[in-house]
C-alpha cells in the first residue's frame, strides 16, 4: 500500500453509500478552516421503537432523545437519552445513555476511557449493538477528542471488548464511528 493510500480519505457520502443500515453514528473532528472542532450525530432504527424519535436541544445545549408519538413508545430505555451533553471544557456524544455515565466519571476525575469501562454494549439481542462514544477536550484555545466502542466479542454476548481512540485535530478531517455494516 502506498503512503498516499494510508492516508486516503472518504466523505461521509462515500463511506456511508454502500451500507444499506448503518445504525446510529459519531463523527468528531475539525473544520475545513482549523477554527473549530464539529460533531455530527445520526440514528436510524429498524424496529417501531427505534424510529419513534426526535432529536430536542435544552436551553444549557443538551440533545436529547424524545418519543415522536409517546403513545408508540414500548421499551424507552434504549432509545431515551441525551446524545450530546458538556461539563466543563468537555463535550459528550453517545449512541446511549452512557453520555451519563461518561459526564459523571470526567466530574469525578476519571478519563473518558475510564469512565466508561463500567458499561458494555446494548442488552437487546440478538444484535448486541454497540456503543459508540465520542468527547472533545477543550484546553487553552485548543481541542483533542477521542472516540470508543463497546462490542460484543461474539454473538453470544458472552465479553465486551473495548476500543478508544486518540486524535489529533486535523482541519478538515473529522473520524467516524458507527454500530452496524449492513443489515
Amino acid at each position: 500500500m502506498s503512503q498516499n493510500a494510508t492516508y486516503a480519505t472518504l466523505s461521509l457520502a462515500e463511506r456511508l453509500s454502500p451500507n444499506p443500515y448503518p445504525g446510529r453514528g459519531i463523527v468528531l473532528g475539525k473544520t475545513p478552516n482549523g477554527r473549530f472542532a464539529a460533531f455530527a450525530y445520526f440514528i436510524m432504527g429498524r424496529s417501531d421503537n427505534s424510529r419513534n424519535r426526535v432529536f430536542t436541544k435544552e436551553e444549557d445545549g443538551t440533545i436529547r432523545t424524545e418519543p415522536y408519538d409517546v403513545s408508540r413508545v414500548k421499551d424507552p430505555s434504549l432509545i431515551i437519552y441525551a446524545p450530546v451533553r458538556a461539563y466543563a471544557n468537555h463535550v459528550v456524544v453517545t449512541n446511549g445513555d452512557q453520555t451519563d455515565t461518561a459526564i459523571e466519571g470526567l466530574k469525578s476525575g476519571l478519563s473518558f476511557s475510564e469512565s466508561l469501562k463500567s458499561r458494555e454494549f446494548e442488552p437487546d439481542a440478538p444484535n448486541l449493538t454497540p456503543r459508540i462514544s465520542g468527547v472533545f477536550h477543550f484546553e487553552n484555545g485548543a481541542f483533542t477528542y477521542e472516540m470508543s466502542i463497546l462490542k460484543s466479542a461474539d454473538p453470544e454476548g458472552s465479553a465486551c471488548n473495548r476500543f478508544t481512540y486518540d486524535y489529533a485535530p486535523i482541519a478538515g478531517l473529522g473520524h467516524f464511528i458507527h454500530t452496524y455494516m449492513g443489515a
